[in-house]
């Protein structure tokens, strides 16, 4: 027979399972303190118990992982004013990107953050507020990625990323979807109308109504 190969190992393990545990994070799948055994990671990943340290590591710096005395690591629990403190840095950093982009989005960009408004729209008719919170998280994103900005954009992923929790929460909340998609067709329409200081002031009245939400 064969021998069977070991675990993966160094630089590749590290990556491997950073990819696995960031991508499990954000989407739910491993919730707020929940322990994160760094055998049994290993073992599911197929990498080194090294390698899976090394991740842990780097998803602390993250803000994603926290190292609890004694007891190894966890998913880190954002708390509601951890949680507004992070939506008041967005305010700064959202608004000066919206302004970017209304500035310097050519016609087919402009166009395409149209037809995300057009779905957001069509989500809330339909009653389907994972859709619309799916949209709503591809609309910031592509405003970031437009402004060019890119020292705010890698600020605000790290930023974003701590918020996972919240924003599903907020999603899933009875008329929430209704009350956040006027706020977003401004800033769309504050942007396609070239107007930077318009879809600065949009962006900071939508996170001003985030904070509401979160302390509510």
């Amino acid at each position: 027979m064969p021998k069977q190969a070991g675990p993966i190992s160094g630089e590749q393990a590290r990556q491997l399972a950073l990819t696995r545990l960031r991508q499990a994070i954000l989407r739910g799948e491993m919730v707020p303190a929940q322990r994160l055994v760094e055998n049994d990671l290993a073992e599911q990943f197929g990498v080194t118990r090294a390698g899976v340290r090394a991740a842990l590591i780097e998803l602390e710096a993250e803000g994603l992982v926290e190292r609890i005395r004694n007891r190894g690591s966890r998913v880190r629990v954002v708390t509601v004013d951890e949680a507004v403190a992070i939506t008041e840095c967005r305010m700064a950093l959202e608004g000066l990107c919206a302004a970017k982009a209304a500035v310097v989005a050519d016609d087919e960009r402009l166009d395409r953050l149209a037809e995300v408004g057009e779905a957001m729209t069509k989500a809330v008719a339909d009653g389907d507020p994972m859709l619309y919170s799916d949209l709503n998280h591809r609309l910031h994103a592509m405003v970031r990625e437009f402004s060019g900005q890119q020292t705010a954009v890698s600020l605000l992923e790290r930023l974003n990323a701590q918020l996972v929790r919240h924003r599903f929460r907020l999603a899933l909340r009875p008329g929430r979807a209704q009350q956040s998609l006027s706020e977003h067709l401004a800033v769309i329409d504050a942007i396609r109308a070239r107007d930077p200081q318009a879809a600065e002031s949009a962006v900071r009245s939508h996170l001003a109504s985030v904070v509401e939400a979160l302390r509510g």
